[in-house]
């Protein structure tokens, strides 16, 4: 006959149950390990981007529209100059993908092995331009490059051209112009092309030589003036990509680079002055 066990347990088929109140108890003192296992929340996929300072605005546009449709994986977005990142990400700083404003620091990446097989890529064509503040005496749209001549145009800024694409630029299209020499001694070199649009909206220097996709954001495009500078003159600012060979998400780093190369990535780039590579 089944009988009832000592302290308020009970007993099947002859085994003694542990007490409610004693059970209560393990369960307190166990913690999760007692308790039927929960399914646990899906960590947020991530893509860490170390992205040229001419990209700021477009960039955190595009960072909006893909999260948008890209539910479940997010951008960290960090700016600054492409040589700088170079050189970083020869360290294995912690970025899944990299977006210079030039061609010629992925691909060295890539060459050295640092970058996927196959995950170079360019994306855009960038414009240098020459900005002065509204209030400026000096008439850049009718001077063109001879308005780094002018009286007013004491100090001239461009990004450090040892380590910012955008400075190479403008450093060669004034040598293209012959007025390099002339200029030397009042360039201000800002350490990315951001900093050096800084310097000229704040009145560190007089005229700058910077990107379009700054002059037309919406920080500066009601500010000043530009002139653009022909593409005769100095190179072409083809600027590309490559995803990092330790990318924690190489799906989610792909996913991204398809949106910034396909129709809705092209538009964004497209409302800041950047062109398609290869004219398309």
């Amino acid at each position: 006959m089944t009988g009832f066990a000592s302290g308020g347990g009970s007993a099947i088929l002859g085994r003694p149950m542990l007490p409610t109140c004693l059970r209560l108890a393990l369960a307190l003192l166990l913690g999760p390990a007692f308790l039927p296992a929960r399914a646990q929340p899906t960590p947020p996929r991530q893509v860490r981007i170390a992205a040229a300072a001419d990209l700021k605005w477009a960039l955190e546009e595009a960072k909006r529209a893909f999260e948008k449709e890209t539910p479940g994986v997010t951008c960290t977005l960090t700016f600054g100059s492409s040589g700088n990142f170079y050189t970083q990400l020869t360290q294995k700083a912690p970025f899944d993908l990299f977006l210079s404003a030039d061609m010629g620091y992925p691909e060295q990446l890539a060459a050295q092995g640092l970058g996927l097989k196959d995950s170079l890529f360019p994306y855009a064509v960038g414009h240098l331009v020459l900005w002065v503040p509204k209030a400026s005496p000096i008439p850049v749209e009718s001077l063109g490059l001879k308005a780094v001549l002018h009286p007013a145009a004491r100090k001239l800024a461009i990004a450090n051209p040892r380590h910012a694409p955008y400075g190479r630029t403008a450093e060669a299209a004034l040598k293209a112009a012959g007025l390099y020499d002339g200029v030397q001694a009042k360039l201000v070199l800002g350490e990315n092309i951001a900093q050096t649009a800084q310097f000229v909206q704040t009145g560190n220097a007089d005229l700058g030589f910077i990107a379009l996709s700054l002059a037309t954001s919406p920080a500066m495009k009601d500010q000043g003036r530009f002139w653009s500078v022909p593409a005769g003159l100095h190179p072409p600012l083809v600027q590309g990509g490559v995803i990092l060979a330790w990318a924690q998400d190489v799906e989610a780093a792909r996913s991204f680079r398809t949106f910034l190369t396909g129709p809705k990535g092209v538009a964004i780039l497209d409302r800041y002055g950047f062109a398609r590579p290869g004219g398309k």
